[in-house]
Parts: structure tokens; C-alpha cells; sequence
């Protein structure tokens, strides 16, 4: 009886193996098959990948485009160092018909995560590091000036970029537009307090985090916990793409890649802790506003990730050849992915208007 029981059971156990088999090798060939396609190269257009040497530093980058007379249009990730090469080519590749699309991953993070440079992260280092990610894609697309567009961090980043060095840039585009980390922090404090009001767990989670900065990773957790709790999150409307498949055929990641993006995520993230409470406040926008080339917002009406009303009220200030907000309705932080489609569309728009100014 025990050895017909064995029998059995061993049968069992190799049929699940040679399922599980089975799976990974259907996995690996449908992989294979679709990075091939997203691979691909469009006809008369560029698709290649490289790092560059920038400050110091090797620093990777794609290049993406149908048309090579193309504008290039240089994005800016959010974090600070959040890259999002692990799925950007999915909602970036929707602007790839009007721009030639530049994606950065920025110092130490991504596929530019470096393990013998960790140093602290400063306001000029990373000024610099836009500099030189510029004058050479000036010089490696042959362009006279390039578009600077920026998500979150990346629009304070941007912004700045483009008011210290104008004559690099044919316009500058924010989205979740981020003006100063101070003030940002107290409304979203005080947005808080009213959301959480007779909400003991809420109030909780308040305690965790201070106006003064989430200068933790357990307090950051906390203040993102508590606009997801409130139906502001980022990413509350979740992605209009398939984020499975967006990972599973992406073109620019191995296996070791994404090994590496998980292991070296928290170690990545936390040189930028110190920059994000500290030295970031030397390239706030307050008080800024003079800008030699076009400005354009895109931001959503519910954003507290990087506070709406805040941006409003800057952009009013704002002095610019040409400025325009575009308002995406009932959109959080997380706009460019949730509504992709409609972000494109706006882009388009802003493309269009640069053509024909």
C-alpha cells in the first residue's frame, strides 16, 4: 500500500514539474517573440539603446522614433530616482510619431544603477548631469535645441534645466508639475487632516509623516498610504496598458536586468532620500518665473502627489513666448500612465503648436 502511495505521489509531483517546465518554456518563447517585435526598429526611424558618459557616471539612455527629422524630445522620470525603463516604451512610444523620443535613465538608478557610485545626490550634480545628457543629445541628433519634458521630480528638474540654460531648449513641457517641496508638503499636510478627520486609522497614518518632510521610507509609505486611502493615489485609476506584458516584452531588459532593477531599487532610492529633504529645496520655483522658451503644463485636477493648485498658481505667474495648461479632468499623479491615450493626445496638441509657431 505505501509503496503503490509513493507511486502515486511521485507521479503527481512529475506531472506538476513538467507543467511548471512546460509554462517556463512557453513563457521564454512567447518572450522572446514579443521583445523581437517591440525590438523592431520602424522603417526610416531609429530604436537603439546606450550608455553615455555623463558626470562621471554611465548613464543609459533610448532613443525612439518613426521619422529621424523629427523634434527630440528629452523625458524626465519622476522620483527622484524612480526610473520607469522597466515599462516606459509603453506609454513613451505613443509620442513617437511626432517626437523623437529621448528616455533617461537618470544617475545610479534603472539600467544606469551604478554600485561603486553612491555618493550623496546634490542640486548641482544633478544640474549637471542635465547639462551634458543635453549637449550630447544636441550633438549625437545633430539638433540646434531639443524639448524637455518632465514627470513629477522631473518637472522641477526640467524647469530648472530650462531656466538656466535656454538656449538648449525649443520648449519645456510639465506634467504633475512640481514647484517647491516645502509648500507641497504642507497642503498635501492640511489636505490630510481634513480627508482623515473622524478617521482614527487615517489619523494613524498622519502621525507617521510631517509637513517637514517623509524623510523615511516607512514615513513616505505612510503619506502615500494615505492619499491611496482617500482616492488620491497615484495610480488610482490603475494603467490603460497591460502592465504584465508591458514588462514581459520589454525590449530593453534581460532577465539580469530586472534582477537588478529589484535588488537595486531601495539601494538606489536611498542616496536621493537625503537630496529629496534637503538640497532639493535650492531648485525651488518659487520666485521664478521668467522663461525664454514656451512653457507647457499637463496636470491633473486631483493631483496632491505634486499639488495642483500649487502648480496653478505658478503657472499664472509664469512668463513665457508662450504658455498653456492643459487640464486633465479627475486625474492623479499617475495621468501619463492611467489615461495614456489622452495624454498623447494633449502631446500631439503641443507638438503641433511648436511645429507652427
Amino acid at each position: 500500500m505505501l509503496k503503490k502511495a509513493t507511486k502515486v505521489i511521485g507521479k503527481i509531483l512529475r506531472g506538476i514539474l513538467i507543467a511548471l517546465v512546460t509554462i517556463i518554456i512557453i513563457l521564454f518563447v512567447v518572450r522572446l517573440i514579443g521583445r523581437a517585435v517591440n525590438g523592431r526598429t520602424p522603417d526610416g526611424g531609429i530604436n537603439e539603446s546606450m550608455l553615455v558618459d555623463i558626470n562621471g557616471t554611465k548613464q543609459w539612455i533610448n532613443i525612439y522614433v518613426h521619422d529621424k527629422d523629427n523634434p527630440v524630445l528629452l523625458y524626465l522620470h519622476g522620483g527622484p530616482g524612480s526610473a520607469t525603463s522597466h515599462l516606459d516604451y509603453a506609454f513613451t512610444r505613443k509620442w513617437s510619431d511626432v517626437y523623437t523620443v529621448v528616455t533617461w535613465d537618470q544617475r545610479n538608478c534603472g539600467k544606469s544603477y551604478d554600485t561603486s557610485k553612491t555618493d550623496t545626490i546634490t542640486a548641482d550634480i544633478m544640474m549637471q548631469d542635465g547639462k551634458e545628457m543635453t549637449e550630447y543629445l544636441l550633438d549625437y541628433m545633430n539638433k540646434d535645441k531639443i524639448t524637455l519634458m518632465g514627470h513629477s521630480w522631473g518637472s522641477l528638474f526640467g524647469a530648472n534645466l530650462a531656466l538656466e540654460y535656454p538656449e538648449y531648449y525649443d520648449a519645456f513641457i510639465g506634467t504633475g508639475q512640481f514647484i517647491d517641496y516645502t509648500e507641497n508638503e504642507q497642503r498635501l499636510y492640511e489636505a490630510a487632516q481634513n480627508w482623515s478627520e473622524g478617521d482614527e486609522e487615517g489619523k494613524e497614518l498622519l502621525a507617521k509623516w510631517s509637513p517637514n518632510g517623509a524623510d523615511t521610507v516607512d514615513a513616505l509609505m505612510a503619506r502615500n498610504e494615505i492619499m491611496d486611502r482617500y482616492g488620491y493615489g497615484m495610480m488610482k485609476d490603475g494603467t490603460d496598458y497591460n502592465i504584465y506584458t508591458t514588462i514581459l516584452f520589454n525590449p530593453n531588459y534581460t532577465i539580469k536586468d530586472f534582477i537588478g532593477y529589484v535588488k537595486n531599487g531601495e539601494k538606489s532610492f536611498e542616496p536621493y532620500m537625503v537630496f529629496f529633504t534637503g538640497d532639493m529645496s535650492k531648485l525651488s520655483l518659487l520666485g521664478r518665473y521668467d522663461y525664454q522658451v514656451p512653457f507647457y503644463n499637463i496636470n491633473g485636477d486631483m493631483d496632491y502627489q505634486t499639488n495642483y493648485w500649487l502648480a496653478c498658481e505658478y503657472f499664472e505667474q509664469v512668463s513665457a513666448p508662450r504658455k498653456e495648461m492643459f487640464v486633465m479632468e479627475e486625474a492623479t499623479h499617475g495621468l501619463l500612465e492611467s489615461r495614456s491615450e489622452e495624454f498623447s493626445e494633449i502631446l500631439h496638441k503641443i507638438a503641433e503648436i511648436q511645429k507652427n509657431s
